[in-house]
């Protein structure tokens, strides 16, 4: 992996890991549609870092967020009324909506990884993306605020994250989606699809970062995989600004469509040019 690339990537992954478009997807076709490969003990080190660096600008954007409602949970334990504060409710929410995920990630891993090795897969998973974005947008009523989530939207949204574990089902655009069909409006859902992701994403680098540790030749890698940390952090803490104000006036269709094209456009290709 050249420094040019590893930069490409940390920005692909920085861009779509908070648009509703795939950043697993991307990550299997882009180097199929470039015709890169890469040595199997890169790969695992660099996909788990460069997420990292999305992790670090999620908690970056959110971190007022995020310290509010760690204080509310602490205090409302401290008090014996851990559901008095909206903040601290909201902190259980987030507990709950990350249940769903854990669990399949520890049960479908190794579907997961196959799924992964195919391009055909990442591109039908698209199409399915595209499909919950569309549903949501024609279903949701988009009337509730953040402060009425309830355990059930957390439960729904929760499944969202879980399928999202396959690559081509966007982590957002499906937790969105969910939350869109729950009758949430589009920042509600958008916020708290940023914030679940953040104790599913700090657990599974956590649960990886010990095989990463152990790949004989890191530290020759490092170097590339920092580039892509940093691109990745800088681009994601961009793109949830830039989501977040384009959702305010703007449905998730063109999403939908861009999914759908590039799924469409993947499959086609691996039929006409197969490798």
């Amino acid at each position: 992996m050249t420094f040019i690339q590893a930069l490409i990537l940390g920005i692909i992954q920085g861009l779509t890991e908070f648009l509703p478009i795939s950043s697993s997807a991307h990550l299997v076709i882009a180097p199929f549609i470039l015709g890169w490969t890469f040595p199997e003990q890169q790969v695992l080190p660099f996909d788990v870092l460069v997420q990292l660096g999305t992790l670090l600008a999620v908690i970056i954007y959110f971190w007022a967020d995020l310290w509010g409602i760690i204080k509310a949970f602490i205090l409302g334990l401290i008090k014996l009324k851990p559901f008095a504060d909206p903040l601290a409710r909201q902190g259980w929410l987030l507990i709950l909506a990350s249940i769903p995920a854990g669990l399949a990630g520890l049960l479908l891993k190794k579907a997961v990884d196959q799924a992964f090795q195919s391009v055909v897969i990442t591109g039908v998973f698209l199409l399915v993306t595209a499909l919950f974005l569309t549903a949501a947008e024609w279903i949701g009523k988009r009337r509730r605020s953040l402060e009425t989530l309830n355990w059930l939207d957390a439960v729904l949204m929760g499944v969202g994250q879980a399928l999202a574990i396959f690559p081509g089902i966007s982590r957002s655009g499906a937790t969105m989606s969910a939350g869109l069909a729950r009758d949430l409006d589009r920042t509600a859902a958008a916020r708290f699809s940023f914030l679940m992701s953040i104790p599913i994403m700090l657990a599974a680098g956590a649960v990886e970062i010990k095989d990463v540790l152990d790949i004989p030749g890191l530290s020759g890698t490092l170097p590339m995989i920092g580039v892509g940390f940093i691109a990745a952090a800088i681009v994601g803490y961009f793109s949830i600004r830039w989501l977040l104000r384009f959702i305010t006036t703007h449905s998730l269709r063109p999403f939908a469509v861009y999914c759908a094209g590039l799924g469409l456009l993947v499959i086609i290709l691996y039929v006409i040019f197969p490798h």
